[in-house]
């Protein structure tokens, strides 16, 4: 089935590359230290159909890299999963590539994306991945992490703490046969695509290009959050492993509205989470790290009790941080009354913001909020 795109607009907020910045590249692009590195980023995973297009001409190949023809611009096509493979429009597959001509962008889902796309089946369906250079997946992804208005140097932290971050994820799934990163916040990045992409963030990637975090010549896990409520915390107390990287250190953030919140819950609504314990008829933090984070929450029912430990404290109950105490509303509801946003660890997305706004620079910030490590560039194989 097929459907028209349209680009409107976004077109022009996309960064055009002049002759000569083509010939610089192409010169970057033929020295082995400086290749791009490929990120192979699931966009839609385990579905049935994916919708699927390009803004130019796109080239559709199988898996031997053979062209089968081409997809019209603009245009959009289903992708569906057949026994065997995937069918796209008159063709059949084991799978298919989707290359755009030109400086054409791919559509995957519902979105505009740079690099290429493939379609493969695996178990529970479909798998739509783009695959994207380095530099341009985080063109999107400091648009989507941070706000693009946020001074340069905060946004240049983030870019190194990113781009750190996906390699070392790549790293991690190097056996996985489909994709390194997906695209979501609840696990990976926030990656939407070229409408994340603007001029400042444009600027903090190029500026950044190639630089990474590492702790005795490895690519660390250089995990972020939106802000910690005055302390980050150290990893042991939240994931339980030992990364001598991850250490609590003093936040900037405590003049950030969102990272002060309360959110309830009748009890009706805690036993409809953990049936278990039957009514509720009490919660208590009972474990804390050093900075007051609940690192142990006992939930006490009619029918049982049920302990929540580490992460589990804030997914579980939707909770914007760990850092909590619980009272007894007025009308029998469970308050919780917290600080932060996210899980505390690495650097405070809001923290870089004021520090960098007290004109520290990038590698201030990343250095306070990741102990020990060293800016390292990439040597792309």
């Amino acid at each position: 089935m097929k459907f028209q795109l349209y680009l409107g607009s976004l077109l022009s907020q996309i960064k055009v590359r002049h002759w000569w910045i083509s010939v610089l590249l192409w010169i970057a692009l033929v020295a082995p230290a400086q290749a791009a590195v490929i990120l192979r980023v699931a966009i839609e995973r385990g579905v049935n159909q994916v919708k699927v297009g390009s803004s130019t001409t796109g080239i559709v190949k199988d898996s031997t890299g053979r062209t089968l023809g081409q997809l019209p611009a603009m245009s959009a096509f289903y992708a569906q999963a057949v026994p065997g493979g995937v069918a796209l429009d008159k063709w059949q597959s084991g799978l298919f590539w989707i290359e755009p001509t030109g400086k054409g962008f791919v559509y995957i889902g519902d979105r505009w994306y740079r690099g290429r796309t493939l379609v493969v089946p695996t178990e529970k369906g479909l798998t739509a991945v783009n695959w994207v250079d380095d530099q341009e997946y985080l063109y999107s992804v400091l648009g989507g992490e941070m706000d693009a208005s946020w001074p340069v140097e905060a946004l240049k932290a983030q870019a190194i703490a990113a781009r750190t971050y996906a390699l070392y994820e790549r790293e991690k799934q190097r056996n996985n046969p489909v994709y390194d990163l997906g695209n979501t916040p609840d696990r990976w990045q926030i990656y939407k695509g070229v409408i994340s992409e603007s001029p400042a963030t444009y600027k903090a990637v190029d500026e950044t290009a190639g630089q990474v975090l590492t702790y005795k010549n490895k690519i660390i896990l250089s995990v972020f959050h939106a802000c910690s409520g005055g302390h980050t915390e150290n990893v042991e107390d939240v994931w339980g492993n030992n990364l001598p990287y991850l250490r609590a250190v003093q936040d900037y953030d405590q003049n950030i509205s969102e990272c002060n919140w309360v959110k309830s819950f009748s009890p009706s609504e805690i036993s409809s989470k953990f049936p278990e314990v039957g009514s509720v008829t009490g919660i208590f933090p009972e474990t804390f790290s050093p900075f007051r984070s609940v690192k142990v929450l006992k939930i006490v029912g009619n029918k049982g009790t049920k302990v929540l430990q580490g992460e589990q404290v804030r997914t579980a109950l939707k909770l914007k941080s760990t850092r909590f105490s619980v009272s007894k509303g007025a009308d029998g509801s469970f308050v919780f009354q917290g600080l932060g946003f996210g899980h505390a660890l690495g650097m405070s997305q809001w923290g870089a913001y004021n520090l960098a706004r007290q004109g520290v620079n990038h590698l201030q910030i990343l250095g306070h909020y990741y102990k020990g490590v060293a800016l390292t560039p990439i040597q792309a194989k």
